[in-house]
Parts: structure tokens; C-alpha cells; sequence
């Protein structure tokens, strides 16, 4: 792994982003927008601070999925890809160049987000912010990499924006943000032990209720970064140098 190839990648997405700001602007400010509306439509910090952890997760997930997911097969249809690829580098280094560079911006959507959150929404949690914050950052690097994964089977942009339905909404669905996993169908439940969204929102919950580490809230931390890192791995596996 070449970490100059891949630091490179990430600068060069980074300079692109730079001068799109009307992207970086709505991708960092909707999240924290759907924050305020939720509170607001709730109109009680109590059933906010219920509900607003496992959005703060849900939300960046989703919108990093959809973002990674169209950038990266914009690259492959304009022929930036496959100039790439023709150079010595390596797939995963060039993967994780993008994911890197998704992933700073993540980082900043989600920071932006809870700090309002805990701000002046008045989001209450038992447990540490930091830890609240790293679970929110990994699940929105999930999404990233996910986006990143499934972009090599679309054809199109909206193609890919297809995929949204098809990967994020069953997770958002089961993860146990509406009805208890526990109280699901043993199918349902079974096929939501499977989905990486689950494990964020029990880690979330467990933070917003506790201010323990135990080991099932490092088991559900560790799943959520086992799965980012095996969905770039299959993303650098099914990389293309061009959309056929």
C-alpha cells in the first residue's frame, strides 16, 4: 500500500469538493437541519434526546451512502478512473484515498451536527460525548464505504441513486429506531443481526442511556468499523477502470 498514492487521491477529491461549495454546504448542513425540524416537530427535549442519537447516526449514514456512491461513478463515467488506473496503483489505495477524503468531510458534517444537537437543541445523553461521537464518525464512514462499494454496479447516477432503497432503507427500517429488535419476528430480527446499522443504533442507544463501556458496546463498535473496512475491501475488489 502506497501511502502517497493514496494521499494524493484524497487531496485531489478534496480540491474538487473545494470548488463545488454548494455540495460541501448542503452536505454538511443537512443533517444538522433535519436535527433542528426534528426537534421542533417534537417539541419536547425529553422525546428529542429519545430519539435524536440514532438519528445523528442514521442521517450522515445515509447522505455520505448517497454522496460516495454518485461521486465515485461520475469519476468512472467522465474517464477519470480509468485514467488513473492505468498508472501503477494500486485499487485499495486508490479506494481509500476517496474514502479518506469522504471521510473528513463526515467527520466535519457529523461534529456540526451533534454539536448543535447537544447545543442548543438540548440533547441530554448519560454517556460520554466523545464515545457518542466516534460511533456517529464510523457510521458515517460505513456509509461512505458502502457508497463506495455499490457504485461499481451502477451504470448510471441514477442507477446508483437506485441503490438507496436497496441498501439503507431496510436498514433503516430494521435497525430497531421504530420497534425494538427484540420484539421483531425472529426473520426480521435475524435478517437485522445481519444489517451493520443495527450495531450503530444499539451502541447509540446504549450511550444515550449509560455512561458504561461495556464489552457489548465495544462489540458494536468494533462491527461497525469491521464492516466499513470489509465493504472497502470488496469496493477496491469490484473497481473498474470505466462503467461498461
Amino acid at each position: 500500500m502506497s501511502a502517497a498514492i493514496t494521499f494524493a487521491t484524497t487531496r485531489r477529491i478534496l480540491t474538487q469538493l473545494r470548488h463545488d461549495p454548494r455540495t460541501v454546504a448542503l452536505m454538511i448542513g443537512v443533517p444538522s437541519l433535519l436535527m433542528i425540524l426534528l426537534r421542533y416537530v417534537l417539541n419536547s427535549e425529553q422525546r428529542f434526546s429519545g430519539i435524536a442519537p440514532a438519528l445523528l447516526g442514521i442521517f450522515p449514514f445515509t447522505i455520505m451512502f448517497l454522496l460516495t456512491s454518485v461521486t465515485t461513478l461520475r469519476e468512472r463515467t467522465t474517464g477519470t478512473l480509468e485514467r488513473l488506473m492505468t498508472m501503477p496503483i494500486g485499487k485499495f489505495d486508490l479506494l481509500l484515498g476517496y474514502a479518506l477524503a469522504f471521510g473528513l468531510l463526515a467527520t466535519l458534517q457529523v461534529v456540526v451536527a451533534a454539536g448543535i444537537s447537544l447545543t442548543w437543541l438540548g440533547l441530554e445523553i448519560a454517556g460520554s460525548v466523545w464515545v457518542l461521537l466516534l460511533i456517529v464518525v464510523l457510521d458515517a464512514l460505513l456509509g461512505t464505504a458502502l457508497g463506495l462499494f455499490v457504485s461499481a454496479f451502477a451504470r448510471t447516477e441514477f442507477q446508483a441513486i437506485q441503490f438507496l432503497p436497496v441498501f439503507v432503507l431496510p436498514q433503516f427500517l430494521l435497525c430497531g429506531l421504530f420497534v425494538p429488535r427484540d420484539e421483531m419476528g425472529w426473520l426480521l430480527n435475524a435478517v437485522s443481526d445481519a444489517l451493520p446499522l443495527s450495531y450503530a443504533v444499539d451502541a447509540l442507544t446504549h450511550v444515550t442511556r449509560s455512561d458504561t463501556i461495556d464489552g457489548t458496546l465495544v462489540r458494536n463498535v468494533a462491527i461497525i468499523a469491521g464492516c466499513a473496512v470489509l465493504a472497502l475491501l470488496l469496493g477496491a475488489a469490484t473497481l473498474r477502470r470505466r462503467t461498461p
